[in-house]
């Protein structure tokens, strides 16, 4: 049994590994840190510090520790796809798309070319197997921590071949098995920023030393009214409220639309924000196409962001032809901005993973 462990320099990954060595022994795990990112970066898993992190913890452990440099792909599928998003004013998630194309696609190739068995992550996700073979995603045991959202693109190869060893447990308890074994990434804040984004220079920062940002104006949902000038229409999100302003009624606005060829942003009352349905593409499911269900479509629950509320829901699966799906919510929701990912969670299991899709 050989286990490559993909080492981030948080603590985490760190008690993947020292988990595995536990169970498996120090032979039979291998650490590895992926060079991701080739510009300057202070936040996430992509600074020098934390490959130091990882090496450290791999030396205090008595395994091995390599790094990976995919860079070129990460800029090819995580970096230029966010900037293109922004510029045709959709809002991609660059650590999905990280999970999708490098964590659970690039990297499984080189483990199995490296003839490693498994691959194991730090994610708070768990992964079952039904007695019929079946893999299933499952949120991990912190429910404040969990990361099976941004795993929903999983399928049942990278399952197969993917191991989660802290999802059973609790932060807590991740940090105290850190501080006994005293890792040095036991009391490392957990990072909260994407990887390649200094926190000096911010989204809007990054986006303007990329893309072309341009001015443009903000309107009125409905009456079409001019409210005022917006510095750059690529660096807004729709359901965004800050910077908005408010209404003549004294309530906050929210935005509806971000139409960049137009330079216009749309914004409204917090009623004009919400919607019963949203379109998603790119679908994918975890365990192959589930049926159609009761004639409404299939019952389950969708969850728009990281950490966001699971949402009662239906699956337009009659008809469905295998590209773009609707989401009709069972109560209306503030919109969710085109290039998000909505994962579906299982209406009977709630913590059991169904699929996911982009907003169209």
């Amino acid at each position: 049994m050989g286990i490559l462990v993909a080492m981030s320099g948080g603590v985490d990954s760190s008690v993947a590994a020292a988990l595995l060595v536990r169970e498996h022994g120090p032979e039979h795990v291998v650490g590895v840190t992926l060079k991701l990112w080739g510009g300057e970066s202070d936040s996430g898993c992509c600074s020098v510090a934390d490959v130091d992190d990882a090496r450290r913890v791999a030396q205090q452990l008595g395994i091995a520790h390599h790094v990976f440099n995919f860079a070129d792909d990460f800029d090819a599928r995580v970096v230029t796809p966010y900037l293109e998003g922004h510029a045709q004013g959709r809002t991609p998630n660059p650590c999905i798309e990280c999970n999708r194309h490098i964590k659970f696609s690039r990297l499984l190739v080189r483990a199995r070319q490296l003839g490693f068995d498994l691959v194991a992550t730090g994610h708070h996700a768990r992964r079952t197997t039904t007695v019929g073979g079946i893999h299933q995603l499952r949120r991990g045991a912190d429910d404040a921590k969990d990361q099976s959202y941004v795993l929903a693109m999983l399928g049942q190869d990278q399952l197969g071949r993917c191991v989660f060893p802290v999802g059973e447990l609790t932060k807590a308890e991740v940090r105290s098995i850190a501080a006994e074994a005293r890792l040095r990434t036991a009391a490392k804040p957990d990072s909260q920023d994407v990887c390649f984004i200094r926190s000096s220079e911010g989204r809007d920062g990054f986006l303007a030393s990329r893309i072309d940002l341009h001015a443009g104006r903000m309107v009125a949902h409905g009456s079409g009214d001019d409210l005022g000038p917006i510095a750059g229409v690529e660096t807004v999100t729709v359901g965004q409220r800050r910077g908005m302003g408010h209404g003549l009624d004294g309530r906050r606005r929210y935005v509806t639309t971000v139409d960049v060829p137009g330079r216009r942003v749309v914004v409204g009352t917090p009623e004009d924000v919400l919607t019963e349905e949203v379109v998603v593409g790119e679908v994918t499911w975890v365990s192959g196409v589930p049926g159609p269900g009761d004639p409404d479509g299939l019952r389950c629950h969708a969850q728009c962001s990281a950490h966001g509320d699971p949402l009662p829901c239906q699956l337009q699966l009659d008809g469905w032809d295998g590209t773009t799906l609707a989401v009709r919510f069972d109560r209306p929701q503030r919109r969710v901005a085109p290039g998000q990912t909505i994962a579906f969670y299982d209406r009977r299991e709630p913590d059991v993973v169904v699929g996911s899709g982009i907003v169209r």
